[in-house]
């Protein structure tokens, strides 16, 4: 988690909403990503979508089983449903997102064999969006 708090800050160095991700196999960090979607104009250039398009190529194969993501912020239902087709092994991600976050949902939409953990340098990756929005509502 905190490669991927290290990927968050480097999106609130191009003032983007601070998410960070890292796709892990077998211990190693094979993609890294952050948002990117002031950079790119696209709304879908979320820190979970950029780093599956990073992992799969690092694969070379569309399917990340076996793979654990690390994100700073719970996906969002646009990127729990790419996780769901990208049949990723493991969500590990630090805040949750009360207003978006996947698990508002009454079914969840990821796949039936990914597992979940919450809470993962909770405080550390709450903190970032909290700055980064209290900031944004002052200018």
């Amino acid at each position: 988690m905190r490669e991927a708090l290290k990927e968050a800050q480097r999106s609130l160095e191009k003032n983007e909403v601070p998410v960070g991700a890292v796709v892990v196999i077998n211990g190693r960090i094979i993609a890294r990503a952050h948002n990117l979607t002031e950079t790119l104009n696209d709304v879908t250039a979320h820190a979970e979508m950029q780093v599956i398009t990073a992992a799969a190529s690092y694969i070379g194969g569309k399917y990340l089983k076996d793979c654990t993501l690390y994100v700073t912020l719970e996906p969002c239902l646009m990127c729990a449903g790419a996780l769901y087709w990208a049949q990723i092994t493991r969500i590990v991600y630090g805040a949750t997102d009360l207003k978006r976050g996947f698990s508002l949902w009454p079914a969840s939409p990821l796949h039936p064999s990914t597992t979940t953990t919450s809470g993962i340098l909770e405080k550390e990756c709450a903190a970032l969006l909290t700055d980064f929005f209290k900031k944004k509502r002052v200018l």
